[in-house]
């Protein structure tokens, strides 16, 4: 099954986060400081998106993204695993 089958099957159950990139809507995994990640084991720290590359091909450092009505600044974009899945850390402006 392809990651981008995933993501969506994950939008239908309402478990991602629509984010605006350049006026266009995409829908990633948000983190925010403070949510409780894997099974509340443990405390995110920062902004965070997770994403399939191939939605989000270009997302660069610098760039700007809307969640929520919220602007923040890409700081980082890092490749996950084999590459096909990114995660970009921001900062709330």
């Amino acid at each position: 099954m392809e990651l981008t089958m995933f993501y969506d099957a994950a939008a239908s159950a309402g478990m991602l986060t629509e984010v605006i990139v350049a006026g266009e809507p995409v829908i990633c995994e948000f983190r925010a400081p403070d949510e409780s990640v894997l099974a509340g084991l443990v405390l995110s720290t920062e902004y965070a998106i997770r994403y399939p590359a191939s939605r989000l091909p270009s997302l660069a450092t610098g760039d700007t993204v809307v969640i929520a009505g919220e602007s923040y600044q890409v700081r980082e974009v890092r490749a996950l695993a084999d590459g096909s899945e990114r995660r970009a850390i921001l900062t709330k402006l």
